[in-house]
């Protein structure tokens, strides 16, 4: 009998830190018309093997649903500490709480769903060197 183990859907509960780390995302969509090409800058506060926390700004509060039934994703560049080249990922919106000092940011749970595997290991390799340290 062979045991299979989904390293996917597992990761997040095992490895995760609080850490800033600036990224730089796109929203991005086959099903809804998105007006333009707009790149915006946020931060995670927290990062895991499977997603991260960012905050950052939604242009249009209309797109909130869309985000949340995943019409709408976000194509997220991140540069973590000693690592030459930014982390790439394309990322589902798992959930959105709204910033009630600034209503213009909110903070997205975010969902890895489409990242190499070398961006994959740099994220994990990432949490397991601040784990170290703490």
């Amino acid at each position: 009998m062979t045991t299979v183990f989904d390293y996917h859907s597992q990761r997040r509960e095992f490895v995760h830190t609080n850490t800033d780390i600036p990224i730089r995302y796109k929203f991005l969509s086959k099903e809804v018309n998105l007006d333009g090409d707009e790149i915006f800058e946020g931060t995670t506060s927290n990062l895991a093997g499977g997603g991260c926390l960012l905050v950052g700004r939604v242009p249009h509060f209309s797109w909130i649903p869309a985000l949340l039934m995943g019409q709408i994703k976000l194509g997220i560049n991140m540069l973590l500490p000693s690592v030459d080249k930014p982390v790439k990922s394309l990322c589902k919106v798992a959930w959105i709480e709204e910033i009630p000092e600034g209503r213009d940011r909110v903070v997205l749970g975010l969902r890895f769903e489409d990242v190499t595997k070398e961006d994959q290991d740099q994220v994990m390799k990432y949490l397991i060197r601040t784990q170290m340290t703490k």
